[in-house]
């Protein structure tokens, strides 16, 4: 029996590149300030990496780098819309998270709540809500009324935004992950049904830091999951990867 809606994301649902302002920083500027939080070296190591080649990377807009990453080397920031978020979900996306991170070696840090709503065309800068830096990754429950590409059996939509300065890679920045409420209700109801619900916000938070969709069933990244609850080894050989990404200190 099929517990949850199928699995879908859109790799194109967030696009838009920038091109931060040199320095010295402006007031008014559209981009925060290069360099907030910016390490030397990356804050954590992915670890070793199955010897699987079942993961697809989200394609990168330009010829000369092969695949686009968050930075390693500063925090990925998340927060959370509690608007609609069914009972019993609590817990889930730290869960989800946890997952993640373990997976790349990224570091997470949970900002807590926001009254952000989700969009297709969202300002990666909002210094009135979170201070001069990139924004974080928005997590929402939501619905078709308000995201009408969540209609019918997509549970979630997933992705991140990029950006880069002249002469470094381009990075992640600005992620989001969209959940249907009324789908993740219908999903609690079975017994296992936290699990699956926890597996819907791992594979949209792994379409927000760069899988792609693949078409081995044994993977969580397969279109339309009806069991895996956990990253299959090809999931976890290619978030691996993902979290060894170049770290881009002037962005």
């Amino acid at each position: 029996m099929v517990l949850i809606a199928a699995l879908y994301a859109t790799p194109s649902l967030f696009d838009r590149f920038v091109l931060p302002v040199a320095l010295p920083y402006l007031p008014g500027a559209d981009v925060p300030p290069r360099g907030v939080e910016a390490g030397d070296a990356p804050l954590g190591t992915p670890p070793p990496a199955p010897a699987s080649t079942a993961f697809s990377l989200m394609e990168s807009p330009v010829e000369e780098q092969e695949w686009v990453a968050y930075d390693p080397c500063r925090p990925v920031h998340y927060v959370v819309r509690p608007d609609s978020a069914p009972v019993g979900s609590e817990g889930l996306v730290q869960e989800a998270v946890a997952a993640v991170s373990a997976a790349t070696g990224l570091q997470f840090i949970d900002d807590g709540a926001t009254t952000e709503a989700p969009s297709e065309d969202r300002d990666l800068y909002q210094p009135e809500l979170y201070g001069k830096t990139w924004v974080p990754v928005l997590i929402t429950w939501t619905s078709e009324a308000e995201i009408p590409r969540l209609a019918g059996d997509i549970a979630g939509l997933g992705g991140s935004d990029y950006a880069q300065t002249p002469g470094q890679p381009l990075v992640y920045v600005g992620g989001q992950v969209q959940l249907d409420a009324p789908d993740a209700v219908e999903s609690l109801r079975y017994p296992d049904g936290r699990a699956y619900l926890r597996a819907t916000i791992m594979h949209e938070l792994a379409h927000v830091v760069g899988l792609d969709h693949v078409d081995d069933p044994g993977q969580l990244m397969y279109e339309q999951n009806v069991g895996r609850v956990s990253f299959g080894e090809g999931d976890l050989a290619g978030l691996a990867l993902l979290g060894s990404g170049p770290c881009a200190p002037g962005l």
